[in-house]
């Protein structure tokens, strides 16, 4: 069982080995996250034609060579032919994370199907056993947990920090962070002028107990 985690790749580089449509699903992925994107392929997709016509990432138009790997924080083999996978996974060197798509046993980490809303991520690994099952499970979240929860989930960073700020109770804060996260709150749409209630509420409950208490 792996252990789970997000990894932070912006600015770092990644070098994605192949120009198929696997490759590009994974280059879009890196893309979002901000990674620095070298792809080593003699052939590939239109669309990742468009993106190094365009600077978005860095194309070498040849097959294979370890020396491709050199500064890589990140690599990925997502070739169709197995012994170019395997030179890449034997070619990289201690410290580099490596993935080998369809190859759950020489991978360092698994690309998980991923919701993302804003802040909020979520993720879904089978650890390779069914990137269908994957996606699926993902397809379900995505209702779930629709486009709303985006700027939902930005309001509650600057509520938070606005809790953080102004009210120095703990008790209080835990109260307003309990009130911000509940379903009904979410719902109900009008998330600044009920903050705004809430906030001021809190701090005249305050106000009255360290009057209570002298």
């Amino acid at each position: 069982m792996g252990y789970p985690v997000i990894l932070q790749v912006r600015g770092r580089r990644a070098v994605v080995v192949g120009g198929g449509k696997v490759a590009a699903r994974k280059i879009h992925g890196l893309l979002e996250a901000g990674a620095e994107i070298v792809m080593i392929a003699p052939e590939a997709e239109r669309e990742l034609q468009a993106l190094a016509a365009e600077g978005v990432i860095v194309w070498k138009k040849k097959r294979f060579d370890r020396d491709d790997l050199a500064g890589a924080f990140l690599v990925i083999a997502a070739t169709n032919d197995r012994e170019v996978n395997e030179a890449v996974a034997q070619a990289a060197a201690p410290g580099q994370l490596v993935n080998v798509v369809d190859d759950p046993e020489r991978c360092d980490f698994h690309v998980p199907a991923v919701v993302r809303r804003g802040p909020l991520t979520i993720a879904v690994s089978t650890e390779g056993a069914s990137p269908a099952v994957a996606r699926r499970i993902r397809r379900e979240l995505e209702e779930q947990y629709g486009e709303e929860y985006g700027p939902y989930l930005e309001f509650l960073q600057r509520a938070r920090d606005i809790v953080l700020r102004e009210v120095d109770d703990a008790e209080g804060r835990k109260r307003l962070f309990r009130a911000l996260a509940a379903d009904s709150f979410r719902q109900n749409g009008r998330w600044d002028e009920k903050f705004a209630h809430l906030l001021k509420k809190e701090k005249e409950r305050i106000r009255e107990r360290k009057d209570e208490n002298g």
